[in-house]
């Protein structure tokens, strides 16, 4: 650890006063880069188990509920159902765990200054340059507890709360952007005690820890949070807000195939796809509509009324427009004997009527059918 540290500090000297802060704090802030650039596969195998791990939720809850009274057959299913999965609870916490070494290393390294002790490279006269480098007038090896003077309490205090409020930050755009919304499970509530109770915690163990170490983590929890930008906004949960936020941006680039995945370009997707790419996705989409559009309609189907009262649909008005007209109430009689009122209730009795239906009776004075004797 003082071996990078000391390295990055040769090369800020060129820029800065070598005894100064600048040079010490960047030296320690492009530490973390270094080593948050070789932690990034662990940052991806931990959205991975994230992901994996809010979709068995459901299964676990079944597990829980069918075997809460066996606790030790309630272990090997779940176990089970980690293997199967591929993931376990730790698996999100493997990044924070893999820094505990140098985070360890480093406060050893700024107690050691702190005494004017040397630690593995930092000796002679870099130690008396560490020692005499300040950052707003806060040496690197003071804490909030540690010193007296008032300047060094304000600035650990707000490097306390800067470090406190950018994890806070960075855990809420997880929980409100990149969590998938129609599983609602007891991890989704775990996750938000966690986001608020490691700012309280990082701020409570932060008034022990030296100026340095505050810088360290200041600086890895901006890098966090850009980090977690750039993957809400490129790779987002599947039925999180920001994935649908993700697929109408899409479709408006016309970069969406019709089943719903991205059209990516070269380089792993960092480049636009190209023109054929796209137009022949457009294609592909057009087809898919004219062919939707192109099915055959299937009848609607209709009710008693409606078979009574018309054809496939028609109102009886229609009907009666091509209907024969009726015969005046004074017309003679026919030679069979039948009168003229029944010969009228013939000519308007609608076509579509079922036979053997009974006859409503009109109304406004007209002629009721005579029973049969």
């Amino acid at each position: 650890m003082s071996w990078i540290i000391v390295q990055f500090h040769s090369l800020y000297s060129h820029v800065f006063d070598p005894d100064g802060g600048w040079a010490w704090g960047l030296a320690i802030a492009s530490m973390v880069v270094v080593i948050r650039i070789c932690l990034i596969p662990l940052f991806v195998k931990q959205i991975k188990a994230t992901r994996a791990m809010q979709a068995i939720q459901p299964k676990m809850k079944a597990i829980q509920e069918r075997y809460k009274n066996d606790r030790q057959r309630q272990s090997e299913e779940m176990m089970k159902l980690y293997k199967e999965a591929g993931t376990n609870p730790f698996s999100s916490c493997l990044p924070i765990l893999v820094q505990a070494p140098f985070f360890t290393a480093l406060y050893g390294v700024l107690a050691k200054v702190a005494k004017g002790q040397d630690i593995g490279v930092i000796h002679g006269g870099l130690l008396v340059s560490a020692g005499k480098a300040h950052i707003f007038g806060a040496p690197l090896s003071a804490t909030f507890l540690g010193s007296s003077e008032t300047s060094v309490k304000i600035v650990t205090a707000v490097m306390i709360i800067m470090m406190s409020l950018s994890q806070f930050v960075t855990q809420r755009q997880l929980m409100t952007k990149n969590v998938d919304l129609t599983v609602k499970t007891p991890f989704m509530q775990q996750q938000k005690m966690l986001m608020y109770v490691f700012p309280v915690m990082f701020a409570v163990m932060g008034i022990n820890f030296p100026v340095g170490v505050l810088v360290y983590w200041l600086t890895t929890n901006v890098w966090s949070m850009g980090q977690q930008l750039i993957v809400i906004h490129n790779n987002p949960t599947p039925g999180s807000k920001a994935f649908q936020e993700r697929q109408e941006r899409l479709k408006k680039a016309g970069r969406l195939r019709p089943d719903g995945t991205e059209i990516k370009g070269a380089l792993w997707g960092m480049l636009p796809p190209s023109k054929d790419a796209l137009s022949a996705a457009s294609a592909a989409s057009a087809a898919i509509e004219e062919s939707v559009q192109a099915r055959r309609q299937q009848p609607r189907r209709q009710s008693k009324s409606q078979r009574q009262h018309g054809v496939a649909g028609q109102p009886t008005a229609e009907l009666s427009k091509d209907a024969p007209a009726e015969e005046p109430e004074d017309a003679a009689p026919t030679d069979s004997g039948t009168k003229p009122a029944a010969a009228k209730q013939a000519a308007a009795k609608p076509t579509g009527t079922k036979q053997g239906t009974r006859q409503q009776p009109k109304r406004g004075g007209g002629q009721r059918p005579k029973k049969k004797s």
